[in-house]
């Protein structure tokens, strides 16, 4: 490894993050009894222009009024091609208290469009003395977006989080598909005859993981559009949590308990882990580098994977 060590990313549950229109606010209280780890009041793309400022007034009512527990609250602005972004980040963070988390930003293109919400945001924090610092998730949704990842994930130390919007991103990049998430039907193999369905998304997830690990960033898988599609969703949530992402949006409650489901530890995969730790640390008392679990090898690296998996284990149960 590099001697400039990979730093941590933000130790907060990121399993499933729910999403509703900040104009129906009559959903919120349900909402905030989910078991999402994280909520995530939309402003933008489920708001109509002539809900705007209204739905922003439901959000800033709903931060302040709700019992929203021990849940990460995120409310996502508009993005910074629009009228309407620069409102809804004075608005929040002059109005809506201390116990908002977090501001999304979607569409994210470069660096320059996070440095311009960051000093925004840190300007009213110390014109209005906020003691808790506003963290940042942004949403990956373009070609550029994509081609400027890696520089997008080291734009700000409040960068918490980097999601993929696979619609606005297949549009961008010209992608013949109007799914959401998911095999597509047209992205397909053949073997001695049979189609095989491989994963359209499955290279800019990759790079998003990279980029964010690289930075201390929680990435996160977006929507998968299909709600009627149990075995969908639970399929490309399986593949986003092997290549190393945290979580996954829901945009209809069915679907936090899937994402729950696959971004939870099981109890097999845990008790492994601490097996393996167990065995590294009796091969380390008899001055080995390397031992045999089960039939197969595991080193250093394994200690480094194993832990991985209690660490988010332990951290689940304690939320």
């Amino acid at each position: 490894m590099s001697f400039r060590l990979q730093p941590t990313p933000p130790a907060r549950p990121n399993r499933c993050q729910l999403f509703g229109p900040g104009s129906r606010p009559a959903i919120f209280v349900k909402m905030a009894a989910s078991a999402a780890d994280v909520i995530n009041l939309d402003l933008e793309d489920s708001v109509a222009p002539s809900d705007k400022d209204s739905a922003r007034e439901n959000v800033i009512k709903a931060i302040s009024d709700i019992d929203w527990g021990t849940k990460t609250l995120s409310v996502r602005i508009n993005g910074l091609d629009t009228p309407y972004w620069y409102r809804d980040v004075v608005d929040l963070m002059e109005q809506a208290g201390n116990r908002l988390d977090q501001i999304m930003i979607p569409k994210v293109g470069n660096a320059a469009d996070i440095y311009a919400v960051d000093a925004l945001v840190t300007s009213i924090e110390a014109a209005k003395g906020r003691s808790k610092p506003i963290t940042f998730e942004v949403i990956i949704e373009s070609a550029a977006g994509i081609a400027h990842v890696e520089d997008i994930a080291a734009a700000s130390p409040r960068l918490a989080a980097m999601s993929l919007g696979a619609a606005d991103f297949a549009a961008s990049m010209g992608m013949a598909t109007t799914g959401i998430g998911g095999t597509q039907a047209n992205y397909y193999m053949m073997h001695e005859g049979q189609k095989h369905w491989s994963d359209p998304w499955h290279w800019a997830q990759a790079a998003i993981v990279a980029a964010c690990r690289t930075h201390g960033v929680l990435p996160v898988d977006g929507p998968f559009g299909d709600f009627s599609d149990d075995e969908g969703f639970r399929a490309q949530a399986l593949r986003s949590a092997t290549l190393g992402m945290v979580g996954k949006w829901a945009i209809h409650p069915k679907q936090v308990t899937l994402a729950n489901e696959v971004f939870t530890p099981s109890e097999e995969a845990v008790a492994e882990a601490r097996e393996i730790l167990a065995a590294m640390e009796e091969a380390k008392a008899k001055g080995e580098g390397a031992t045999v679990y089960k039939g197969r090898l595991v080193d250093i690296a394994s200690i480094k994977q194993a832990e991985v998996i209690v660490r988010q284990s332990e951290m689940i149960a304690g939320s």
